[in-house]
């Protein structure tokens, strides 16, 4: 079974799609060397350490604002 599990992940973050956008920027900062916020992790990968760092509630996400110059469209 893998760790730590998507049931407890989207307790943490409520859709998959921000919950893997979270996770991959997370990744990508960590293979460049960025401090780690856990003092151990489980996995040996970057991906599995950036979830285990959500699911400790280490990392979070915030949405933008929408600024003057931008559009939806």
């Amino acid at each position: 079974m893998l760790y730590p599990s998507i049931d407890s992940l989207m307790t943490k973050i409520d859709s998959k799609y921000s919950l893997v956008s979270v996770a991959a920027k997370r990744a990508r900062k960590l293979q460049l060397n960025a401090r780690p916020q856990l003092e151990s992790y489980k996995s040996h990968k970057n991906v599995g350490k950036a979830l285990e760092e959500i699911h400790a509630d280490q990392l979070h996400y915030r949405l933008g604002e929408k600024t003057a110059n931008e559009s939806y469209e």
